[in-house]
């Protein structure tokens, strides 16, 4: 526990931007415009904060993009990310396949429909833990230089951008359309005169787009002002070693800091000097302080901060399977934020599943020469969406960040970051408060992170802050001190404008709604701390019961306030009336924006073609709706309740397998087919009259709670989904299976070693039983309903 006293800060004057250098931007056939500063990207004369989910059309069924996609945007995402894998469009050389799963084109007028944006990450070489990287086996068996200005290269390269920009054609922002980027490569840090052949090859091709956007990375070395340079951040590192622990990298995304980058994503990939067991530990001693990148990086005070891999979860190398939280999703999103990212982009925003192609399996594996070894399907990723549509709790803490910066992105996006004097200086500090302020001189947030995995924060006692440089005179906030939790992650809005008065809180902005002379502010409490409001340059009209309110210093501050449905405060400025909403911590993670329309509910609300709809495996579910100052609840009929699946075993597992080690960094090898002729195996049965129940708005998942070393699911001899444990239950969709599930379903595991070399993350190591772990929990089918809401 550390106690403290109030923190004092001084914001930094906004500084002016950059202008006019970026060679980016440009004007739609519908008229608008796109421009980027050394700040922030601007839209229609707005800054605009886009919010990137990744999403890879091709490794999921087409008959269920549509479902997915509008999943998503009710996630408060405005843009798709998506690879085109080379490998899954011309596997044989000159044969190309836009049919299907991968029909890039009707992808891309579906985003149009739902309104998403595109980013197109259309290589060559764009890793996705996919084979070579992307590449089909042909190119590799080429005899030329790859990633490399080598003309026979660049010969095979034109004619694959010529496919994809032809499959676009029209769809280009430019054009109307909604591909409103392109990413050239990826992780490509030592050649920036071949990053800019590339765009120039593409806008030759017929790419049509203001914005180009490369990883920075890897203190990527990129062409001056011809791109954005995009970075990530994960809570976890499958590409660290099976011994290393809690990847250190990681750690540094938990601290807010000028450092933008993380040279660790992908540096098992390179074997240069400085990669020690195919891990660049080298972090500056665990510095997080000073210059804000090393000097091979690209000089980043020309161009706003921008991300594309934020980590919605992590995959799970068969070497190394960390778990990862909700929460530790979305603090890094919320550094991010406080670090003064303007683009919040996250891989993966959904789940999907490895392709089997014509010639080969399609995932990185040792067979491949690539260090890791990955599932021959599963492409979960432990993402807000998970393979088969899962929504998880990482889900709900990104949407409402999601609904924060789409209804405050336009100012957010404008203010600059002050760090505090006192902030920690090395990745190892953990009794320091990690706080930092975003501000723009006259308004601003305050965010305070104290939760990181495996290794907890304590603490902090009496903590309050006093800011200044937010318009007139300075700020304290809260009037009376309050503790901070481990755990807790939140930003607090400062001076906030609301119809010309001006709130601050200790509680979360969630969004806003309406407009005009009479809107609403939605807040949702930070669990723990009490709400305390204060207003400025307004009048406190009206107050919930009990509530104690004080006049100080000409402002009016509210406490004793209970936050929940019916917690309301309504205050009066210059341009009219606002209504300030409560909600508790639990509301305010559970809070969906429809049609414009404000829902609370645990089942996420999303758009569907006949209207707004909850998506739920609950049996029954409660939706509030608020609408003109009242709620409106009501309770559904949903999934039909979960049944359990008979589980008969028809073989025994033999011994635990030696693990061979493979790939350039000597790790931990996949079993192969072979392998699991040792596993154990048992035949399902399936409940016909669930599984019956699959259809377009009915999802029926098998969950499987297992503890193994890895699972397969067979029907027949087909190979369904494949599995490496990591300390959860393994869930399955059924509705894409159709037909062969006639032919039953059969589970196969193999027992874990506990002298395995794998890497499993600290709690949920499994319990040994003469130094095996192998163990059927249970198996159950339950059902996810699309249920439409009449209120």
């Amino acid at each position: 526990m550390n106690t403290g006293q109030r923190r004092v800060l001084a914001a930094h004057a906004p500084a002016a931007p950059l202008t006019g250098h970026l060679r980016l931007g440009g004007r739609s056939a519908a008229g608008g415009e796109i421009r980027v500063d050394s700040q922030s990207l601007w839209r229609d004369g707005e800054p605009w904060f886009p919010v990137m989910g990744e999403f890879h059309y091709a490794r999921y069924p087409r008959a269920e993009w549509d479902a997915e996609l509008r999943k998503m945007r009710a996630g408060g995402i405005t843009v798709v990310g998506a690879y085109v894998f080379w490998i899954l469009h011309e596997e044989r050389r000159g044969h190309y396949r836009w049919d299907g799963d991968r029909d890039l084109r009707a992808f891309a007028e579906l985003c149009a429909d739902v309104g998403l944006d595109i980013v197109a990450r259309i290589g060559p070489w764009g890793h996705g833990e996919a084979r070579n990287g992307g590449f089909p086996e042909w190119v590799m068996a080429l005899d030329l230089d790859t990633r490399t200005n080598d003309s026979q290269y660049l010969d095979i390269v034109r004619p694959w951008y010529g496919e994809i920009a032809q499959q676009l054609e029209g769809l280009f922002w430019t054009e109307g359309g909604p591909v409103v980027a392109v990413q050239i490569e990826n992780e490509l840090h030592d050649q920036p005169d071949h990053l800019l052949t590339l765009k120039r090859m593409a806008q030759q091709a017929g790419f049509s787009v203001p914005l180009w956007t490369v990883t920075g990375w890897g203190r990527a070395d990129i062409p001056r002002d011809e791109f954005i340079p995009v970075f990530g951040g994960y809570p976890e590192a499958a590409w660290d070693e099976h011994d290393a622990g809690w990847a250190r990298q990681s750690r540094l995304h938990f601290f807010f800091t000028h450092v933008r980058d993380d040279f660790t994503i992908g540096s098992d990939l390179h074997q240069d000097a400085d990669a020690e067991s195919g891990s660049r530990s080298d972090d500056g001693g665990g510095a997080i302080g000073g210059d804000a990148e090393g000097a091979l990086g690209p000089e980043l005070e020309r161009y706003p901060f921008a991300t594309c891999e934020l980590g919605g979860g992590m995959y799970t190398a068969y070497h190394r399977r960390p778990l990862v939280e909700a929460e530790d999703v979305a603090a890094i999103s919320l550094v991010k934020l406080g670090s003064g990212s303007t683009w919040q982009g996250y891989y993966m925003y959904h789940g999907a599943t490895q392709v089997i192609g014509e010639l080969t399996t399609t995932q990185e594996s040792h067979a491949t020469g690539y260090p890791n070894d990955c599932p021959v399907l599963s492409y979960d990723f432990q993402a807000p969406l998970g393979e088969f549509g899962q929504v998880r709790p990482s889900y709900c803490l990104l949407r409402q960040q999601a609904l924060w910066i789409e209804a405050e992105g336009p100012r957010l996006a404008r203010m600059q970051m002050t760090l505090p004097d006192d902030s920690p200086t090395d990745v190892d500090d953990h009794s320091t408060l990690r706080w930092v302020l975003r501000s723009d001189g006259d308004s601003g947030y305050l965010f305070v992170n104290n939760h990181q995995p495996v290794e907890s924060l304590p603490r902090h006692e009496a903590v309050g802050f006093e800011i200044h440089g937010l318009g007139e005179g300075a700020l304290r906030i809260p009037t009376v001190e309050c503790s901070i939790a481990p755990g807790a992650f939140f930003a607090w809005p400062l001076r906030l404008d609301a119809a010309g008065a001006r709130v601050s809180a200790t509680a979360q902005v969630v969004t806003r709604l309406g407009g005009g002379s009479t809107s609403a502010l939605v807040l949702t409490e930070v669990e723990g701390i009490p709400v305390e409001l204060q207003v400025e340059h307004g009048t406190v009209d009206q107050a919930p019961q009990g509530v104690t309110m004080t006049n100080e210093d000409g402002m009016s501050v509210l406490r004793d306030l209970r936050p929940g449905l019916d917690c309301a405060v309504t205050i009066s400025g210059p341009a009219g009336t606002v209504r300030v909403l409560i909600l508790r911590a639990d509301q305010g993670r559970h809070v969906s924006v429809a049609q414009g329309q404000l829902y609370v509910s645990e089942a996420p609300v999303v758009v569907f073609g006949d209207g707004p709809a909850a998506v739920t495996t609950a049996r029954t579910v409660r939706v509030h709706r608020y609408q003109e100052g009242d709620w409106f609840s009501s309770q559904l009929e949903g999934a039909e309740p979960a049944v359990d699946v008979a589980c008969t075993s028809n073989r025994r597992a033999g011994r635990a397998r030696d693990i061979p080690r493979g790939g350039p960094l000597n790790r931990a090898s996949a079993p192969t087919d072979a392998d699991f002729a040792g596993a154990a195996a048992w035949t399902l049965d399936l409940p016909r009259q669930l599984v019956a129940h699959t259809t377009d708005d009915r999802e029926v998942l098998l969950r499987i709670d297992y503890v193994g070393d890895a699972a397969r699911l067979y029907a027949g001899d087909q190979l369904l989904a494949d599995h490496f444990f990591y300390g959860r239950p393994w869930e399955v969709g059924l509705r894409r299976f159709g037909d062969v599930l006639d032919e039953g379903l059969r589970l196969e595991i193999l027992p874990l070693s506990e002298t395995a070399p794998i890497y499993l993350s600290p709690e949920v190591q499994p319990v040994y039983v003469d130094g095996i772990a192998l163990a059927l929990r249970s198996v159950s089918l339950r059902q996810r309903a699309s249920v439409g809401i009449r209120l």
